[in-house]
């Protein structure tokens, strides 16, 4: 055989070895990868949605801890590794959503990355502002007090519209998606945006047929709200209010005389609770108080907007205790009414 036909044979079985190695080579890599994948994409051990919440004060060690026990994960290397990658940076804050089944290297990445899950926040019905900063900072990662401080910051709150009295205007109690970790000044421009939007034209056309300003609108249904959970009542008593508003009668409402005194605690009020020297106390002075007494519903704010058009001037809550009201536009009748609550009080012992 010529030397020329062995060189060839040569190179020929250089090119099977040459190509069997890198078959071989190839296969290695892929099982390489699959481990490697298999070990970065540990999935999460529950069984349903679970949620990671992260503050200012989390460092990756204090993170690593509360994804491990969220998630039931006993093999964290997925997240350990690709937290290394960006170990230069701070915990993103927010609240994480972790999956029934999803990987640990997805939920590192989403974290690392801010891709957090927006909160359902409740903004309820409640008495007074105080109550509504500790509600909201039971929800969110900021504290009532830092939330209170900027509502009471009068310069950011003038800016907007709100002045010391008409602060709870700016809450219209309803469910919003909001991120967890959003600031208080960021939330308060939030919900002033929320307002606005429930302002609708149709309903500012209804308050300024009333004679009213937006802010005196949910005064009114504060007080409104304040005198009955029945709902079925509520245009009624607005609609009496407003006939004693337009004769300049006082309103002579007891629940504005409760908040004027500060004590909640009060359930029959008395001729020396009526003394109080407040623009709160609705027997002194004529006309509305100078903001609301509470935060009423948007009900009870539709209810002054679509008030009833009635020629009551008195109610009395019936000595039943059923919640509803005898209602009159006869002074006599509305003394006998009230003189049948007043002896059902007494009956139960209820002195204040």
């Amino acid at each position: 055989m010529c030397v020329c036909s062995k060189n060839i044979n040569f190179a020929s079985n250089m090119k099977k070895a040459l190509k069997y190695i890198l078959g071989i080579f190839a296969i290695l890599i892929l099982l390489a990868a699959y481990a490697a994948y298999s070990l970065l994409s540990s999935p999460f051990g529950i069984a349903e949605k679970a949620y990671v919440y992260i503050d200012d004060d989390d460092d990756m060690d204090s993170v690593y801890k509360k994804v491990r026990e969220t998630g039931e994960v006993s093999n964290m290397l997925g997240f350990t590794i690709t937290s290394k990658i960006k170990a230069t940076e701070k915990p993103k804050t927010g609240k994480y959503a972790i999956t029934a089944g999803e990987d640990m290297f997805t939920f590192a990445r989403h974290m690392l990355n801010g891709m957090q899950e927006p909160v359902h926040l409740i903004v309820p019905e409640v008495r007074t502002v105080n109550d509504m900063a500790e509600r909201l900072g039971k929800s969110l990662m900021l504290s009532s007090e830092d939330l209170m401080s900027v509502l009471n910051d009068s310069t950011f709150m003038d800016s907007l519209g709100y002045s010391k009295e008409n602060v709870p205007c700016l809450f219209v109690p309803n469910t919003y998606d909001v991120y967890w970790d959003i600031s208080p000044k960021n939330l308060v421009l939030r919900l002033h945006k929320e307002k606005e939007r429930f302002w609708t034209q149709e309903r500012q056309d209804k308050a300024k047929a009333c004679g009213f300003t937006k802010e005196q609108v949910v005064t009114l249904a504060s007080i409104v709200e304040s005198e009955t959970s029945y709902n079925p009542e509520k245009s009624r008593i607005a609609g009496l209010y407003i006939n004693r508003l337009r004769t300049d009668m006082p309103l002579q409402s007891d629940p504005t005389v409760i908040f004027a005194l500060q004590d909640f605690t009060i359930r029959r009020v008395s001729k020396e609770h009526l003394k109080v020297e407040s623009p709160y106390n609705t027997y002194t002075n004529i006309g509305l108080p100078p903001g609301p007494i509470r935060i009423p519903s948007v009900r009870g704010i539709d209810a002054v907007l679509n008030y009833e058009h009635n020629d009551y001037l008195y109610m009395c809550a019936k000595e039943d205790f059923s919640g509803s009201h005898n209602f009159t536009s006869s002074y006599n009748e509305h003394l006998s009414n009230a003189r049948k609550y007043q002896s059902a009080l007494n009956t139960l012992g209820i002195k204040k």
